[in-house]
């Protein structure tokens, strides 16, 4: 197919036969340490269940999008392990980056895969957790029809139910009169305690769930106005020799590279829950905690403690009059920490010895 920028967005065939969704699994996962290691971040640990993050997000679309038109983009630590995580999706669509440059460079690699100027792409992440699959996929469906039918790129607006710290978050416009998407009229970085209760007292903000959905002409067409590095690897994508273009391109995030000063995005409100398990403190709400508030997995035992985290994986734990703690177990190393410290635990990284990152 030939890209034609600033084209027309006519329909070309069915959209369900144009509909692609990239799944973007390249991440360390660092506040999940020990258990999260650079061969087997988050997504592929099976921390809330039997199938690891990844599965679950990719069997998330069963019976919505064929596994041929699924791909994962990964990195070459973590490709063998993917495939070994998805035995039922093609192998040659789980395709390792050749060099870690960001998600702007992963959405343009996804963008042009296609080769087609009226594929529909949707960019998920790895490792985040959807109980209500009906109505998510029944959203992906109006997602994929509002960017075809539409020049701008869609995202979902997830309806905040505390004042977070840890998302990022999206300011949302009035809705048309005749309903519908929601303009997003800017994205905010992680905002302090005091600013995240002013937006969600405002009823104009919601969390930005990092999930994309775009006609791959319309993203290009937005690459040209504010990425032409990105523009030009998708106008000249070459399957044999994409990895040595890719490995060129700046290193940069979509938001700040596209969707920040995009000409239009829209946000779906979304009707599914969501949460992005982002530290050891997101489990309980999955995995439920007993009457004293704890969470345990594995072998533990507990004296007069309450609300901990306590996951072992092979050796005993034995917790005595302690509260608020998270302890990880694994072969090789032991994690200590206080709950409110959670999303710290990255920091520690540059006092861990390499092997056991």
């Amino acid at each position: 197919m030939t890209w034609r920028p600033g084209g027309s967005l006519s329909l070309t065939s069915n959209m369900e036969d144009r509909c692609h969704v990239f799944i973007l699994a390249g991440g360390s996962g660092e506040r999940f340490w020990p258990m999260s290691r650079s061969q087997t971040p988050k997504h592929l640990l099976k921390l809330l269940g039997e199938q690891t993050l990844l599965e679950t997000t990719v069997r998330r679309l069963e019976g919505l999008i064929p596994w041929e038109r699924v791909f994962v983009l990964t990195n070459a630590a973590q490709q063998e392990a993917a495939r070994a995580a998805l035995p039922f999706l093609p192998e040659k669509n789980i395709i390792a980056e050749p060099a870690k440059r960001d998600t702007g460079p992963a959405c343009a690699l996804a963008t042009a895969l296609p080769d087609d100027p009226d594929a529909l792409c949707a960019l998920l992440p790895a490792d985040a957790m959807i109980h209500n699959t009906g109505a998510f996929r029944s959203q992906l469906r109006e997602a994929f029809a509002t960017a075809d039918t539409q020049p701008a790129l869609v995202t979902f607006a997830i309806p905040p139910t505390t004042p977070s710290t840890a998302f990022g978050y999206l300011r949302l416009g009035d809705p048309p009169p005749q309903g519908g998407a929601l303009p997003v009229l800017r994205f905010v970085e992680k905002p302090d305690l005091p600013t995240a209760v002013h937006y969600l007292r405002s009823g104009h903000y919601a969390w930005n769930a990092g999930i994309f959905i775009w006609k791959a002409a319309t993203f290009l067409n937005e690459c040209e106005r504010l990425a032409p590095p990105l523009a030009k690897f998708i106008r000249e994508f070459h399957g044999n020799s994409w990895q040595e273009h890719f490995a060129q391109l700046p290193k940069i995030s979509v938001d700040y590279a596209i969707l920040e000063q995009a000409e239009t995005v829209l946000a779906l409100r979304a009707l599914f829950d969501w949460d992005d398990v982002g530290s050891w403190d997101a489990l309980p709400r999955h995995l439920g905690h007993d009457e004293t508030g704890n969470t345990l997995r594995g072998s533990v035992a507990l004296h007069e403690s309450k609300n901990n985290i306590a996951i072992s994986n092979g050796r005993h734990i034995a917790l005595c009059g302690v509260e608020n703690l998270v302890v990880v177990e694994t072969p090789d190393a032991i994690l200590v920490c206080h709950r409110d410290a959670a999303q710290d635990i990255k920091r520690l990284h540059a006092g861990i010895p390499e092997p056991l990152r």
